[in-house]
C-alpha cells in the first residue's frame, strides 16, 4: 500500500532559513512541495523519509535563496494491483460504491464489480445485494459508513496539468481527480465487514 520512491528535485531555500540546518530547511521545503500532492504516474505523497544526498548549494544574480539539487526518498501511496484494502463507503451513486479511505477518497467500485446480482435502488441512493439462501432472497444494503473489503483492479492516472485558455466555445471540462483507484468487492462472503460479523 505504501512504498519508498527515490526522487531528485532542486530545492529553494528563502534567505530567512538560513540560519537552521540545511537538512532541516530542506525537509520541510520539501514535505511543503509534495505533501498530500499526486505525482503523475507515482502515487500520492505522505512524507519525506529521508534525504540520501545533497549537492552543492547556489545562489543566482537576482534571487538571494539558495538552490541545492536534493536526492531523497519519499513515501508514497501506491497500492499494487490485486493487494486487498478496507475503506468506508461514502455514497453510492449510478457509476458505483465511492469509497474512502480518510485520507484517499477517490476509489471506485463500479456496478460490474460487485457482489452479483445488485441493484442500485434511487429511493434510497444505495447499492444492494440480492443475498439469495434457502429461506428466499434478502436484501443487503451497501450503507454510507459502512466498512468494506475491496480488491485493487487497476489504477488511473489523469495528467490535471494547465492546458492553456480555453476558448469561448469550449465548455468548462469536468474536473478530475488526479490519480483514482477502481476496485472489485472481494470474492462473497468478504466484501461487506459488518455483515460477516454480527
Amino acid at each position: 500500500m505504501f512504498v519508498l520512491v527515490e526522487m531528485v528535485d532542486t530545492v529553494r531555500i528563502p534567505p530567512w532559513f538560513f540560519q537552521r540546518q540545511l537538512n532541516e530547511a530542506v525537509a520541510e521545503e520539501l514535505n511543503k512541495k509534495l505533501a498530500n500532492k499526486v505525482v503523475y504516474n507515482v502515487g500520492l505523497c505522505i512524507c519525506l523519509y529521508d534525504i540520501t544526498k545533497l549537492e552543492d548549494s547556489y545562489i543566482f544574480p537576482g534571487d538571494g535563496a539558495s538552490h541545492t539539487k536534493v536526492h531523497f526518498r519519499y513515501v508514497v501511496f501506491h497500492p499494487f494491483l490485486d493487494e486487498i484494502l478496507v475503506g468506508k463507503i461514502k455514497y453510492c451513486s449510478q457509476e458505483g460504491v465511492h469509497v474512502t479511505m480518510d485520507f484517499f477518497d477517490d476509489i471506485l467500485i463500479p456496478p460490474e464489480s460487485l457482489q452479483q446480482p445488485a441493484k442500485f435502488d434511487e429511493a434510497e441512493q444505495v447499492w444492494l445485494w440480492e443475498y439469495e439462501t434457502d429461506e428466499g432472497a434478502h436484501d443487503l444494503y451497501m450503507d454510507q459508513g459502512e466498512e468494506i473489503r475491496f480488491r485493487v483492479a487497476d489504477e488511473v492516472f489523469v495528467d490535471t496539468s494547465p492546458t492553456g485558455p480555453a476558448t469561448a466555445a469550449s465548455d468548462t471540462p469536468k474536473k478530475e481527480a488526479p490519480y483514482t483507484l477502481i476496485g472489485t468487492i472481494c470474492e462473497p462472503g468478504l466484501g461487506l465487514l459488518s455483515w460477516w460479523n454480527s
